[in-house]
């Protein structure tokens, strides 16, 4: 199973959410899949995934995958890499639609991963991929799938029939789906949240980061140092301020060279983020807020898990030291 940030990456990791990764399927994951996806619990929701469930089933749907263009992403918990299920879009090119598909390990059902994982899969749809509506089909009795559906903003549009190999045989499921306008009309405004990190680059090179402590929200990531600009403040001020609070270091606002950003979406606000590089300083960094600390290489740093903000600016980086 990959562990590291670098692994990911080169298994065509895509998509991230606050507690997901969610990537392309290798050969690799085969292992970690026959289990979840050969419980009779979970196939017997499906229309397409037969029981039992073999690692020549396995083999062949990723051939087939590996082939076709439309998005199919297995589903990993941030913090530990575990494989959770599987999410994918079968697009309509006819219609300009995408039919929404996806299965959930029973051990993860309850919390909330699929709603998380799904909703950012439509935003894939409708973000990038420019199409017009997202269809979704689940049997009448799967209420933990209809919710998702729901909370998607999906609305019902009728009943169905779908070939179901897991049940052996055809059966009727409830239709729904969201267009894109209906998405955009009700998706809502986020609040713009202004955060400053900086690049401490000491004499050999090498970059520090912090882990953010347990009790924070993305806790055991890894990230820059910095924090909020608060009101009336400039991003320098407000990054020498915290470089005092957080580190116990001292700079001065020449010191810090401006380098690039990050824009990013999460659920509940966007981040935009001035990035600073500093090579100049007076003390030796000190963890003060309960963090962890590490200087590291720029080539070992995606070894390291980032918040979806911060790993865009690793290649920037490398590419600079």
């Amino acid at each position: 199973m990959p562990t590291t940030e670098a692994e990911f990456d080169r298994a065509g990791h895509a998509l991230e959410t606050a507690r997901l990764l969610l990537r392309e399927p290798a050969s690799a994951d085969i292992p970690e899949l026959l289990p979840l996806i050969g419980d009779w619990e979970v196939a017997r929701w499906t229309s397409r995934i037969p029981h039992p469930y073999t690692a020549r089933d396995a083999e062949a749907w990723l051939a087939s995958a590996m082939r076709s263009e439309n998005p199919r992403y297995f589903i990993f918990r941030r913090e530990d890499r575990v494989l959770l299920g599987g999410i994918g879009l079968e697009i309509q090119g006819d219609c300009n639609e995408a039919i929404l598909g996806y299965w959930l390990g029973r051990s993860y059902w309850g919390h909330g991963y699929m709603t998380e994982a799904a909703d950012r899969v439509v935003r894939l749809a409708f973000e990038n991929l420019g199409l017009a509506a997202v269809n979704a089909g689940a049997l009448p009795e799967n209420t933990a799938s209809i919710r998702v559906q729901e909370k998607l903003g999906m609305h019902w549009v009728g009943m169905g029939s779908e070939d179901a190999p897991a049940r052996g045989g055809t059966f009727e499921v409830e239709l729904r789906r969201i267009e894109r306008d209906h998405w955009l009309d009700e998706r809502p405004t986020l609040p713009v949240v202004l955060v400053v990190a900086v690049a401490l680059i000491d004499v050999d090179g090498r970059v520090l980061i912090a882990q953010r402590p347990e009790g924070k929200t993305m806790a055991g990531l890894w990230e820059f140092p910095g924090g909020k600009v608060i009101d009336g403040e400039s991003p320098e001020a407000a990054l020498v301020r915290e470089l005092k609070e957080e580190l116990d270091i001292d700079t001065e606002r020449s010191c810090l060279a401006p380098f690039t950003f990050a824009s990013h979406a999460y659920d509940e606000f966007h981040l935009l983020m001035p990035l600073y590089v500093c090579r100049i300083w007076d003390g030796t960094p000190k963890a003060r807020e309960g963090q962890e600390l590490a200087w590291v290489r720029p080539q070992q740093l995606r070894d390291y898990p980032m918040p979806p903000a911060d790993r865009p600016l690793v290649a920037m980086l490398r590419d600079l030291l």
